[in-house]
């Protein structure tokens, strides 16, 4: 990887993301009402630390000194997801004015100071009422969320850059319904992709009722994704490897850009398949104006979850491998085998053990070091015919990481959660001053 990254095109959208149950806080004010995760966190062990949402970063209360700092770091777009119980308290009936009118006050703030919105419709907080009423295992919850969307379009869609229908529909369908360790800690397979196929059919619904609503307004949804390698070249180990691939890519990919959910994994999964109505997936195939991908590290398995030697790999404080290269071959792959649309990285980040120094400075090298090489590889797939049009890091902000609580630190901006101030990285200021450099170049290039 070249320690000088090439110049992007002028248009290339740089940004920094975030989501609305990990920084908002103000959980029961103005008539905001729970989600399934306020309610996971209540849950005994459910999360590391024992903490929650209630406060988070307190972005409720900050909005205005938030976009100030989004301001100064020079970002050119913003991603951030709306709290659907914050909107409408029972994700059904009525609406709330005043959850409403602090989007209205972010979108404006951040048009107001030059910097595009990318909006997220659902980033895994449902509201409890509609988990008490079966949540996304019913299928009136896909039609409950085409309502939302249709409604929330209708509302911004004339003023931000795109809208996003889910964010990793694999965590809420896997984490949270067949491992259990995210919100709403079921563990039931079948349950689980039931939900996987509403999240899906949700999306091609309100998909079309959002075009018809804001043709104009670029739609999409985003899917955590990464390379799935074998542990070893033995056949059991590539077929797992195989498997894994078609559980975390195949099932969603297929779905959306082939109209069909893969044989293999039809079989693997028998009788807990989803039940799917004829016409569903033609719903779910609704043509898309761009795809998302969050990326942070590739898989390697085996039959017996054998795993080479780790020691020698950087890791984050994730424990996750440092693997730039993953990037590259996942964009290239996608391109590939699939009708793929403009695609977005619409998160990307390392989590570190970062802490102020006596100077006040929080000094992060590593996450610094990992931006560089992960835009680097966006770069190398584009030289490859991939067609990336934008780069989001996650997080802009160090906040409420789910299970793990406030244990984990992604943000470019450190967030001392006592006291709520906000100090900016030193990857901020290199984030910062990459992306002057980038708009200077398309300035001066003929």
């Amino acid at each position: 990887m070249p320690t000088t990254i090439p110049a992007f095109p002028p248009q290339f959208v740089w940004g920094a993301a975030t989501s609305a149950f990990q920084i908002e806080g103000a959980a029961a004010i103005d008539a905001r009402a729970p989600s399934v995760w306020d309610t996971f966190c209540r849950s005994p062990g459910a999360v590391v630390d024992g903490s929650n949402g209630d406060i988070a970063c307190d972005h409720y209360h900050r909005l205005d000194a938030d976009l100030a700092l989004i301001q100064q770091l020079g970002l050119q777009a913003y991603r951030f997801s709306v709290s659907w119980s914050r909107v409408q308290p029972d994700g059904a009936g009525a609406w709330n004015a005043k959850g409403l009118d602090f989007y209205e006050r972010l979108v404006d703030g951040l048009l107001e100071r030059g910097i595009a919105p990318y909006l997220t419709l659902y980033h895994w907080d449902l509201p409890q009422a509609l988990q008490d009423q079966g949540g996304w295992a019913e299928r009136e919850v896909a039609l409950r969320f085409v309502d939302y969307a249709q409604t929330l379009a209708r509302r911004f869609g004339d003023r931000v850059a795109s809208i996003v229908t889910h964010n990793e529909p694999w965590v809420v369908a896997t984490l949270g319904h067949e491992q259990g360790i995210f919100a709403p800690g079921i563990k039931d397979r079948r349950t689980a992709f039931q939900v996987s196929h509403h999240l899906l059919l949700s999306h091609g619904l309100a998909t079309s009722a959002m075009r018809a609503e804001r043709p104009k307004t670029p739609l999409g949804i985003v899917l955590n994704q990464g390379p799935i390698n074998p542990a070893s070249e033995a056949e059991n180990d590539r077929a797992k490897a195989r498997l894994e691939d078609g559980l975390l890519i195949r099932w969603y990919m297929d779905a959306l850009f082939r109209g069909r959910y893969p044989i293999d994994v039809l079989h693997h999964l028998g009788v807990d398949a989803p039940r799917v109505r004829a016409s569903d997936m033609d719903v779910i195939r609704a043509p898309l104006d761009f795809l998302g991908l969050n990326y942070y590290t590739r898989s390697i398995v085996g039959v017996d979850d054998a795993r080479p030697d780790l020691a020698h790999m950087e890791r984050t404080d994730m424990g996750w491998e440092v693997y730039p290269a993953g990037l590259t071959e996942l964009l290239v792959r996608l391109h590939r085998d699939y009708p793929l649309p403009p695609l977005f990285i619409t998160e990307n980040g390392a989590a570190y053990p970062d802490a102020p120094s006596d100077d006040e400075r929080v000094r992060d090298p590593l996450r610094t070091n990992y931006l560089r090489r992960h835009i680097g590889a966006v770069h190398d797939a584009m030289n490859a015919g991939v067609d990336v049009r934008g780069y989001f890091v996650w997080s802009l902000f160090d906040n409420f990481e789910w299970a793990f609580g406030y244990t984990k630190r992604f943000g470019i901006v450190y967030v001392d959660y006592e006291t709520q101030r906000r100090i900016p990285k030193d990857s901020a200021y290199w984030y910062r001053d990459f992306i002057a450099a980038q708009t200077q170049r398309s300035v001066t290039t003929p």
